[in-house]
C-alpha cells in the first residue's frame, strides 16, 4: 500500500471517530449565573414619618404642627388652644388654626375692635365664615325652649325661628349661626344683602340674583307692618274688654310668619349668588 492510499484509510476512521465522541459528552444547560455569597443584602426601606395633621399659626408669624389640637374654655379664665396635650397658646396670640372640624382664623368683627373666632366655610374670591353661638331667648321655638336661629351679619333673620322667639311662653336657649364673607383675602365684612350688593356688583348673574333678594325684603317688611298692625289692634280690642280674644291677634299670627318663611329664601339666594360669583372667578383663572 502506497503512501496515498495510507492517507485516505487515516482520514475516514478519524470523520467516524468524531460523531461518537460529540454523542457521549453530555449537553450543557444554560444556567443562570448566581450571585457570589459575598454580596450583601439591601436594607429594608423605611416608610417616611406621617405629617402632622394640623398647623397653627400665630400672629407672631410662627407656625406650628401638631396632630391633636383642642380648644379649652374654662368655666373661669380665658380660653386657649392645646397642642398635642402639652403646648399651650393664649388666643390672643392666635392667627389661624386647624381641628378636626375644620380651619378657623382670629379677626375682628366687622366695625369692632373685638376679636372673634370664625370657622371657614367655603373658599373662593368670595371666602365665608361663621361663628355659631348660644344665645338665651325669653320666647325660644320649641316646647322645652330650644330652636335655631340663623342669621346674616350679627343681626340674625328676625328673632330665631317663629316671629318675637314663638314657642310662647316658654325660654331657654337657641343655636344662632352667624355668617360673614371676605373679598379677594380682604377685611371681613357682615354677610348681608347691603354688603353683598356692592361686593358683588361686578357679576351680572350675582347681581340678579340679590335683585330677587331685595323684592323678598320688601316682602318681609310688609308683613312685619302688617301682621305687626294687626296684632296691635287685636290686643288694644282685647285689653278694652270688647272682646275675650279678638279675632285680629289670631289673623295677625300667619301674617307674621310671612317674613320667617322668606327669610329662608334671602338666605339660600345669598349664598346662591357667593357661589355663582366664584365660579366665575375660577373659570376667568
Amino acid at each position: 500500500m502506497n503512501s496515498r492510499s495510507l492517507l485516505l484509510v487515516l482520514g475516514l476512521s478519524g470523520a467516524a471517530l468524531l460523531p461518537a465522541t460529540a454523542q457521549d459528552t453530555p449537553a450543557q444547560l444554560n444556567t443562570p449565573p448566581t450571585a457570589p455569597d459575598t454580596v450583601a443584602q439591601q436594607a429594608p426601606v423605611q416608610a417616611a414619618p406621617a405629617q402632622p395633621r394640623y398647623r397653627i399659626g400665630l400672629v407672631n408669624g410662627a407656625v406650628y404642627a401638631a396632630d391633636d389640637v383642642e380648644m379649652r374654655q374654662p368655666a373661669i379664665g380665658r380660653s386657649y388652644l392645646l397642642l398635642n396635650g402639652q403646648q399651650r397658646f393664649e388666643l390672643d396670640q392666635i392667627k389661624f388654626f386647624d381641628d378636626e372640624t375644620g380651619h378657623y382664623i382670629r379677626t375682628n368683627l366687622p366695625g369692632s375692635r373685638r376679636m372673634a373666632t370664625m370657622r371657614r366655610e367655603k373658599t373662593g374670591r368670595i371666602s365665608t365664615y361663621s361663628i355659631t353661638s348660644q344665645q338665651y331667648s325669653p320666647g325660644a321655638f320649641g316646647p322645652y325652649g330650644y330652636g335655631y336661629g340663623y342669621g346674616f351679619g350679627r343681626f340674625g333673620y328676625p328673632y330665631g325661628g317663629l316671629p318675637y322667639g314663638g314657642g310662647y311662653p316658654y325660654g331657654g336657649y337657641r343655636t344662632v349661626k352667624t355668617e360673614y364673607f371676605s373679598k379677594d383675602g380682604g377685611p371681613i365684612q357682615d354677610m348681608n344683602y347691603r354688603s353683598l350688593r356692592v361686593a358683588l356688583s361686578d357679576n351680572p348673574g350675582s347681581a340678579e340674583l340679590l335683585q330677587d333678594v331685595a323684592r323678598l325684603r320688601r316682602f318681609s317688611t310688609a308683613g312685619y307692618i302688617v301682621g305687626g298692625g294687626l296684632l296691635a289692634a287685636g290686643m288694644l280690642n282685647t285689653f278694652n274688654g270688647a272682646q275675650r280674644i279678638s279675632p285680629l291677634v289670631f289673623l295677625s299670627v300667619p301674617v307674621l310668619l310671612v317674613p320667617t318663611f322668606l327669610s329662608g329664601s334671602q338666605s339660600k339666594k345669598l349664598k346662591q349668588a357667593v357661589q355663582m360669583y366664584n365660579y366665575a372667578g375660577a373659570a376667568a383663572r
